[in-house]
């Protein structure tokens, strides 16, 4: 007696392997397209602390283009006007 193929089953099996297929090629993409969505939440952090890092940084330009703030930093660093004379105190108790 010859076997019988059963289609019905032959028919199973192969919309199985077509959906594993389809499956199979939709892993690719889909995890590029997560390795994507992470790098982008990721530089976008890095831009916003770009960001509070630049406007820190226009601060201090402008605060370093003040008149007051520069004579400041030079007295900080020993310097004296042209008129004025400079005086060095030695000698005095340590606290």
């Amino acid at each position: 007696m010859a076997t019988r193929i059963r289609w019905d089953r032959v028919g199973r099996v192969a919309l199985l392997c077509v959906a594993a297929l389809v499956l199979y090629l939709y892993i690719g993409p889909t995890s590029a397209w997560i390795s994507t969505f992470h790098e982008s939440k990721r530089r976008s952090a890095d831009l916003a602390a770009l960001k509070r890092e630049n406007e820190r940084l226009v601060a201090r330009r402008d605060e370093l283009q003040k008149p007051e703030t520069l004579e400041r930093i030079a007295r900080e660093l020993g310097m004296v006007r042209a008129a004025e004379k400079a005086y060095v105190v030695t000698g005095l108790p340590a606290e």
